[in-house]
């Protein structure tokens, strides 16, 4: 018994001592591993510094980066309400003469009102704001921004996603409060891009210049002929971001062909803007998006679908008020090649819609439908701010009569 107590005492003596072995070795070698480590401190600088220097990936819609310009420049970088410094603004760039402009600031008599959050950018003379932008190759996008005129004269504005650009004019405002939020689209050459928004005028007043906030993005999706409409994206649904916090929808640019448009599917054909609608804001007469023609005639929408001469199609729609205060006589003039309908709506400005159908033999492989706005008209509550009828759910059957005995 002697025997085997010692033998195991000695047992539990060597490992013990191969324990203590084996601990200091591990010890070793995590003051090694933390000796050939970066800090932690180190890895996020490091990390912070590069998704910082990147080019901003925004989800498939919303905000870019600090798009409404709530991260504003320091203190030491603002010379009166002048940005001084190239990267003051938070993810942006900027050149020439751009302000940073707070809620309530006066310019003479006027106040200047912001429609998102505190802050927002001016851009004077020669001046552009811009920002690197991760996207998709060969995909579609829209660029939404809102925009507020500050001085008499007519403003345009320069946008670009590197090579592609579009100059927006901005001589007539749609809405009471003097602000209006445009849309533009392009189609994406390399996977990443650098958006510009640029003020290409020159004033005696380098200051005077159109205010800019809310610069947003989405992705569109080409939309398909179906075997239940010939029309591509008839319902408009599909179409640019609609900034959640504004009530005055989107401007569609006039001059947009359908190959760049914001709103798939259909070209702005006039001298006016048209607006995109959203049923948060607005009485839509199907689904939740719709468009207002807002000038007359200046204001029309055009597609080119593809027909068979002699053969009879049937070209329905939906005409209301957005609910937004423009009453009186609206009336819609719809076209197809060269036959046409006029549908007359008596509008209380309060919702509402009826549909119309216009039938007609196709005598051509390929026919232009358009809407456009026969009256002028504006809004009740201000009797100065244009309006006009919503144009909703748009399809184009071909239409096949039986056969009599």
């Amino acid at each position: 018994m002697g025997g085997f107590r010692y033998l195991r005492l000695k047992a539990l003596e060597e490992a013990k001592l191969a324990k203590q072995q084996e601990d200091k070795t591990s010890s070793e070698e995590r003051s090694l591993l933390l000796l050939s480590s970066p800090p932690v401190t180190v890895i996020m600088c490091t990390l912070v510094s590069f998704l910082s220097s990147s080019a901003a990936k925004p989800d498939r819609l919303g905000l870019l980066p600090n798009g409404n310009f709530e991260q504003g420049p320091k203190p030491w970088q603002l010379k009166g309400t002048k940005v001084a410094g190239r990267d003051a603004i938070p993810r942006w760039q900027i050149t020439g003469f751009v302000e940073y402009i707070q809620w309530g600031q006066k310019q003479g008599d006027m106040l200047l009102v912001v429609p998102e959050g505190s802050y927002a950018v001016r851009l004077g003379n020669d001046a552009s704001i811009k920002q690197r932008v991760t996207v998709t190759r060969g995909v579609r996008y829209s660029l939404t921004f809102s925009a507020a005129r500050t001085c008499a004269q007519e403003e345009r504005l320069n946008v670009s996603a590197s090579p592609e650009s579009g100059v927006l004019p901005m001589q007539t405002m749609y809405s009471s409060n003097g602000w209006d939020s445009y849309a533009w689209a392009w189609l994406a050459k390399s996977d990443e891009v650098e958006v510009v928004i640029h003020n290409t005028g020159v004033s005696e007043d380098p200051a005077c210049g159109p205010l800019i906030d809310s610069v947003a993005i989405k992705q569109l999706f080409p939309p398909r002929r179906t075997n239940t409409n010939l029309l591509k994206n008839g319902d408009f649904e599909e179409g640019p971001y609609i900034l959640p916090n504004t009530t005055w929808g989107v401007l569609i640019p006039p001059q947009i062909e359908d190959d760049h448009s914001p709103l798939p599917g259909w070209m702005v054909e006039s001298l006016k803007a048209v607006k995109y609608l959203d049923a948060e804001h607005f009485s839509v007469p199907h689904g939740r998006r719709a468009v207002e023609l807002l000038a007359g005639k200046e204001s029309a929408i055009a597609q080119v679908v593809r027909t068979v001469p002699g053969r009879r199609y049937a070209l329905s729609f939906a005409v209301g008020d957005a609910n937004n205060a423009c009453k009186g006589s609206l009336l819609v003039e719809a076209f197809a090649g060269e036959h046409t309908i006029k549908v007359p709506y008596e509008s209380k400005g309060r919702g509402g819609s009826k549909r119309a159908v216009l039938q007609f033999t196709a005598t051509a492989a390929r026919t232009r439908v358009v809407f456009w706005s026969s009256y002028y008209n504006t809004r009740s509550d201000d009797l100065s701010s244009l309006c006009g009828p919503v144009l909703d759910d748009v399809a184009l059957v071909s239409v096949r009569y039986p056969k009599h005995a």
